[in-house]
């Protein structure tokens, strides 16, 4: 039996999209089979600088899924044909696609495909980036810059329901009224690396408690300065470009900062378990009940992946952007 599958390859600074036809998969232990329902498209996946798609030989593309079990694999208990699930999974840009039974969750009733394709990704980066180790209370100051992609709209969610107050910084004061009715307390309009002075005004000079930076090195000296006491910063990717940046070893010093990187790519799978255990409990309860509403921008149809690719390039989207194979 045959499907339909997209296959990504780096091609310098580019990625090659090809549609292919190739087996579907059989699953093997601690796996399910899942017939694909709609995916999440993740900006980092098409960057090859971020390591994420390698030069070489082409790979099936996708790396989160929502659909339904078809099978699964020895050793696995707890999933039933016929069930919604989503999770992380390689290979997601496709009709079938199979999941590690640890990383693989049933879909809350309230959430339909395309939004449960809009979860897994951005909210188990944002447990891990807000509460595993951002250690956010209520209260507290979040600063997210580019807080109109998936990650910073995720970030912005979570954070309102642990009782945080959030800045985000975005190029667009279109995308930051949007994202007031989200709940966001103040939005700067800027591309540069110029708020922490506006930061450390409307906190009454102490600055953020924890800041994520979704945009790189361009941001993470201003990042740092807009810090408070005993604040933390979360690198978490850098669509900028950008790989390297000052530091000011003084800030960090005397303000005992903390700066942690999150990323899955050196995890084990065990590790990569525990954060999703991690959301299952502080995070996904808040969606199930509607406090948290995954904001998907726009669906594109499973064909139209080189098209979702080019407007996620255009950096138009607020929220998620997700294909459809139904």
């Amino acid at each position: 039996m045959n499907m339909r599958s997209w296959w990504a390859q780096s091609a310098g600074n580019a990625v090659l999209l090809e549609a292919r036809e190739i087996d579907v998969p059989e699953p093997g232990a601690g796996q399910v089979l899942l017939r694909v329902h709609a995916a999440g498209l993740n900006r980092g996946e098409f960057i090859p600088a971020q390591g994420l798609l390698t030069p070489g030989a082409a790979k099936p593309a996708g790396n989160e899924a929502a659909g339904e079990v078809l099978r699964t694999g020895p050793g696995v208990s707890g999933f039933r044909p016929g069930e919604r699930v989503m999770g992380r999974c390689a290979g997601a840009f496709a009709e079938f696609a199979l999941m590690d039974a640890r990383e693989t969750l049933l879909v809350p009733t309230c959430l339909g495909w395309e939004e449960a394709a809009a979860v897994p990704l951005v909210f188990m980066v944002t447990h891990d980036m807000l509460i595993a180790q951002g250690h956010l209370r209520e209260g507290e100051w979040l600063l997210v810059t580019g807080v109109s992609s998936g990650v910073g709209v995720a970030s912005l969610q979570a954070a309102k329901a642990l009782g945080a107050k959030v800045i985000g910084t975005s190029g667009s004061a279109e995308k930051l009224e949007r994202l007031r009715a989200a709940g966001l307390d103040l939005g700067f309009c800027t591309r540069r690396a110029d708020f922490a002075p506006t930061v450390l005004e409307v906190t009454a000079g102490r600055g953020a408690n924890l800041a994520v930076n979704a945009v790189g090195g361009s941001m993470f000296a201003e990042c740092l300065r807009a810090l408070a006491f005993e604040g933390r910063l979360a690198v978490v990717g850098y669509v900028d470009g950008a790989l390297r940046s000052e530091i000011d070893l003084e800030a960090l010093h005397a303000k005992r900062l903390t700066i942690f990187g999150v990323s899955n790519k050196l995890r084990s799978p065990e590790q990569r378990a525990t954060t999703v255990r991690g959301f299952a409990n502080d995070l996904l309860p808040a969606i199930a009940d509607g406090r948290i509403r995954p904001l998907v921008d726009r669906v594109f149809r499973f064909a139209e992946l080189p098209q979702a690719k080019a407007y996620m390039d255009s950096d138009a989207q607020v929220g998620k952007i997700v294909l459809s194979l139904r």
